[in-house]
């Protein structure tokens, strides 16, 4: 089965971009009197939230002093925070790892930033644009192409969606009748 998987893995380098990370959580508010944080997980793997984990918030690494679930709710302590007001300065920040230390999925299952930037193909050579974006939905995710003629919304699902080849930057679908016209949205 051909599919993408929502959310959540550094280059080495002293400067590392943006890009090299990817967003795990979000710090929504401060926890207790012992400058704990509430954090809303935005990863597939939620459990990699554990003690001696290195993070990075604002470029800043962190570690994980401790991790717990209250009441559905993640909560975690940061060996950089020492006052409560420097917990209060985090309300609202992403926390960040490096892509390097994602986990790996199985066969056929692929990270959205793995597919973003990769051109998408039809069986019959048509190369219609590049992935810009992907719709996560409960039943499958829609891959946002941007062709010259404007957008197209690829679903992904075995029917279309052929192959993924990481190596060579190519997705390649059935371009089964109407699916490119009927998707196309005009800029």
């Amino acid at each position: 089965m051909v599919t993408s998987r929502p959310k959540s893995g550094l280059k080495s380098g002293m400067e590392p971009s943006d890009l090299d990370f990817l967003t795990i959580g979000r710090i929504l508010s401060t926890w207790g009197v012992k400058d704990k944080l509430k954090v809303q997980p935005e990863s597939d793997f939620p459990g990699r939230f554990t003690p001696g984990l290195r993070v990075y918030i604002d470029r800043q690494p962190a570690v994980i002093r401790s991790a717990e679930w209250h009441q559905g709710k993640l909560l975690i302590q940061l060996d950089t925070i020492d006052r409560p007001e420097d917990a209060r300065k985090l309300r609202g920040k992403a926390i960040k790892i490096p892509r390097s230390q994602v986990h790996p999925l199985p066969e056929g299952q692929y990270y959205h930033f793995q597919l973003i930037g990769l051109e998408v193909w039809t069986t019959r050579g048509e190369l219609l644009g590049k992935i810009t974006e992907i719709l996560a939905a409960e039943s499958n995710d829609n891959y946002v192409v941007r062709s010259p003629k404007g957008e197209i919304l690829i679903p992904a699902i075995d029917d279309v969606v052929k192959s993924i080849d990481l190596e060579q930057g190519r997705v390649t679908i059935e371009a089964i009748d109407g699916l490119v016209d009927l998707n196309r949205k005009n800029d």
